[in-house]
């Protein structure tokens, strides 16, 4: 995908809190609502940049981020969240390995 810091699979971190994830999928701009923009995204990121769908080690919900807000983790291990097999089917070399579309 064109113009994306990161891709499905990658290990990230959410500069503002904290947290390490995966990236499971990517829009290339972001495509919420206006009403979840105004109430979640605080710090505004830019719109017409792009999005990503991350599952933070450890949690149960999924999270959507902008790009600005992620930044590549230094030390990349693997996660915990109930949803990895559904996206990847391992492991390997730092990241995770995509499930095949259907």
């Amino acid at each position: 995908m064109a113009d994306v810091a990161f891709s499905v699979g990658e290990i990230i971190r959410h500069v503002r809190f904290g947290y390490r994830g995966v990236v499971f999928d990517v829009d290339l701009t972001f495509q919420g609502s206006d009403a979840w923009y105004e109430q979640v995204a605080r710090s505004r990121p830019p719109k017409d940049q792009p999005w990503y769908h991350v599952l933070p080690d450890g949690a149960e919900q999924t999270t959507y981020v902008a790009e600005r807000n992620l930044a590549q983790e230094p030390a990349p291990a693997p996660l915990t969240h109930p949803l990895l097999d559904s996206y990847f089917t391992g492991y390997e070399d730092g990241r995770y390995v995509r499930r095949a579309i259907n």
